[in-house]
């Protein structure tokens, strides 16, 4: 087992993540934004080599992540990238590379979490960590005649699609008539106004991630996996913004990757999913959907306006440095932007 440098070990790593990490015409791409081009310290890299032959047969990362508790800000790691290759994927490895990531971690940061799939669980528990939340999916339906043709036959899913379809838009049109007068803006790319409404928003101490411009900015506009849309709202008048919600449009779907409003930890405005509602609508989706941790009364704006849960997945992890002189684990506030990619 060896500690690796992002730079200096960039070629042992792909030779691992190759095959065995998703699209591999995409792997160099994805290692060099995500440890590489980081605003954040260098990442946590453990390489396994088989002393037999002398190959380098495994590697697990822990990329690092600025959060946020209440007036503190915090070093926190996300498990990612744990690879083996096939003649060696075992147990063992895995638990080895594992073992070795938490050993670090606790030296170097205040959390480490990961996103582990069904067949990981086991190892992530054998390894220490905790279940700390669950990231669940969320859906509300713009287009309800696709949806429709799963439980009814297909002449008749188009007329009852238009039907309920045209009763939310009746809804959402008397809601906004009720509501804040908001516009609605897409812009391609993070800008000054997200450092302000950042700074300018009530936290608490629910621990999250730093959601300044400098973060979005590598997150989602230097990404070169996935093109991303923000919609801003502010008041009509006015360029102070009141939310933002960076998007991803999938297959009709537009999928929310992270938010942030005015609000910040307490809760959504209804009127503000209306919106993101009606821009979606207007942008050619079928539906909206979000992942986001479950955390009582935060997810009340999304509730009111109907979104449905659609699956969820645990999230492992454990204390390290500051927070494990603390009594209990801090409330995570978590979305699918705090995964690797």
């Amino acid at each position: 087992m060896s500690n690796g440098e992002p730079l200096q070990d960039r070629d042992t790593v792909l030779s691992v993540w190759w095959g065995n990490l998703g699209q591999t015409d995409r792997i160099a791409a994805k290692y060099d934004w995500c440890y590489l081009d980081s605003p954040f310290p260098a990442p946590v890299i453990k390489l396994l080599r088989h002393v037999p032959s002398g190959d380098w047969v495994g590697s697990c990362c822990a990329g690092k992540r600025r959060m946020a508790c209440g007036d503190r800000v915090l070093t926190a790691g996300v498990m990612a990238d744990l690879a083996v290759v096939p003649a060696h994927r075992t147990l063992g490895p895995a638990m080895m590379l594992q073992q070795a990531i938490v050993a670090e971690a606790k030296e170097q940061l205040d959390l480490l979490y990961g996103f582990p799939n069904t067949n990981a669980v086991a190892v992530f528990k054998r390894s220490g960590y905790a279940r700390l939340t669950d990231l669940v999916r969320y859906v509300h339906v713009l287009r309800s005649a696709q949806y429709l043709r799963r439980h009814v036959p297909g002449w008749l899913a188009a007329p009852l699609g238009a039907m309920a379809d045209t009763a939310l838009r009746l809804q959402e049109g008397l809601r906004r008539l009720r509501g804040p007068s908001l516009r609605a803006d897409w812009c391609a790319q993070a800008d000054d106004r997200m450092d302000a409404l950042w700074q300018r928003s009530p936290r608490g101490k629910v621990m999250l991630t730093v959601r300044n411009a400098e973060y979005l900015r590598w997150r989602f506009d230097r990404s070169p996996m996935a093109t991303t849309r923000y919609l801003t709202l502010s008041p009509r008048g006015s360029e102070e913004l009141h939310a933002w919600f960076a998007t991803q449009l999938e297959d009709g779907t537009l999928h929310v990757r992270d938010y942030w409003t005015d609000h910040g930890v307490d809760g959504l405005p209804a009127a503000y999913v209306d919106a993101l509602l009606r821009a979606a609508r207007q942008a050619g989706a079928a539906a909206v959907s979000v992942q986001v941790s479950e955390r009582e009364g935060h997810l009340s704006g999304w509730g009111e306006r109907e979104f449905r849960e659609r699956g969820r997945r645990p999230v492992y992890g454990f204390k390290g440095k500051a927070l494990d002189k603390e009594d209990g684990m801090p409330v995570l506030h978590l979305s699918s932007a705090d995964e690797d990619e």
